[in-house]
């Protein structure tokens, strides 16, 4: 497994797979191509991203970052290559239209970039235990806790980088508070989380429920702006943790010291998904974004309430294990409906997952890694339509406001 810094990302959203793999790609070509004549690049987009690169925003960040008077984006959704759906092709042509270098690449989720010849997993980059049961084994013969493994294989620089992601989360769950109004995209998606956060302020009576779903809402509306966010594990999927860790709290009063270990026990717990499933919607469904990131949140907040490894993990497999199947079907390829409340109920359900798993000794039948390997089988199964192409489930069906007004 590597690093928690590819994890954790601070970029733009929407979407860390359609738009945050895709600019990474582009930069990549970029230096590859410095020393040429380029008078022109084409980028051919396959699978999922041509599907739904428009309303992800992967066609304006790579014009972006190539430049638009230069460049050409194709769109060949019927194109699928094994390694990934998202893959993307860059072409580099001189004034004379002859081919100087071309680039094929994937963006495999979270803004990870890979090429056909990479290992995706079973490479033990940084971490050298790869499943959930080896870690406890190691916590449990070294009388340590999940976040003191993450700084032995890592050491002070991750908990510094950690530190910074927190000061991130929080100011984007701020922000999102502070903003009303509607969201960019043809449906229009009116802002809720300045609405529901004023409400809870002007209660009497303080809902934590209502706290939770505002704190999550806001920054899952700041990525659907295209704001500054961290991948937890995708941007699709970035209000999750950081809204039930910020909620928890202003109203529990946990340290910031005590968040950022949290953060490293979420990181791990996301990162063995990565290692042996997928966070990929586009790969999986959304059992492998909002999913794995209740799955992590889940974990983190039993730790914050003292839990055991065992309740620890007990959390993140509830946190899993009930969105099995999940599908990836965003309307209008837009990472809004239903990814944005979405968020709201999966940080909910992150703490009852933990609250859940506190009120047991931790011993359960079905292990993390059991879950975490059939989620992937699972997301193998699911049709292509149910895996962010916007080609069934609720995107098929038009899109209108549903009131009785």
């Amino acid at each position: 497994m590597d690093t928690l810094k590819e994890l954790y990302k601070i970029g733009f959203g929407p979407s860390s797979s359609h738009t945050m793999g895709p600019q990474r790609a582009a930069k990549q070509f970029l230096e590859k191509t410095k020393d040429l004549p380029v008078e022109k690049f084409v980028v051919d987009l396959y699978g999922s991203l041509a599907a739904t690169g428009i309303g992800h925003l992967t066609d304006y960040i790579i014009h972006k970052t190539l430049g638009k008077d230069r460049t050409e984006v194709v769109f060949k959704p019927e194109t699928v290559y094994e390694f990934h759906t998202n893959g993307l092709r860059f072409y580099a042509y001189d004034q004379d239209d002859n081919l100087l270098d071309d680039y094929l690449a994937f963006s495999v989720g979270g803004g990870e970039v890979m090429t056909s010849t990479d290992v995706r997993t079973g490479t033990a980059r940084i971490y050298k235990l790869n499943t959930m049961r080896q870690i406890m084994v190691w916590c449990r013969e070294n009388n340590a806790e999940l976040w003191e493994y993450v700084y032995e294989v890592e050491g002070q620089e991750i908990l510094n980088y950690l530190e910074h992601v927190w000061n991130v989360m929080k100011k984007v769950v701020e922000d999102g508070l502070n903003k009303d109004g509607r969201l960019p995209g043809a449906l229009q998606v009116k802002r809720r989380s300045k609405m529901m956060h004023d409400r809870y302020q002007e209660s009497d009576v303080k809902d934590f429920d209502t706290l939770i779903y505002s704190c999550a809402l806001a920054v899952s509306e700041e990525n659907a702006s295209a704001g500054k966010v961290v991948t937890a594990p995708t941007c699709g999927a970035s209000g999750v943790l950081p809204g039930a860790l910020y909620a928890l709290q202003q109203v529990y009063g946990y340290s910031d010291e005590q968040i950022i270990k949290a953060l490293a026990v979420a990181g791990l717990i996301g990162n063995l998904i990565k290692e042996n499933a997928s966070i990929s919607g586009a790969e999986v469904g959304c059992q492998g974004e909002v999913g794995s990131a209740c799955c992590m949140a889940g974990g983190a907040i039993a730790y914050l309430m003292g839990g055991t490894l065992l309740q620890i993990e007990y959390a993140a497999e509830i946190g899993l294990e009930h969105h099995l199947g999940l599908t990836c079907d965003p309307v209008n390829g837009l990472v809004q409906v239903p990814c944005i409340e979405r968020n709201a109920i999966a940080a909910k359900r992150a703490i009852d997952a933990a609250k859940y798993s506190m009120l047991t000794d931790g011993t359960h039948i079905i292990s993390l890694d059991k879950v975490i390997v059939t989620m992937g089988e699972t997301g193998k199964d699911l049709p292509d339509q149910y895996k962010e192409t916007s080609m069934g489930g609720l995107a098929k069906y038009i899109p209108g406001c549903y009131s009785y007004e």
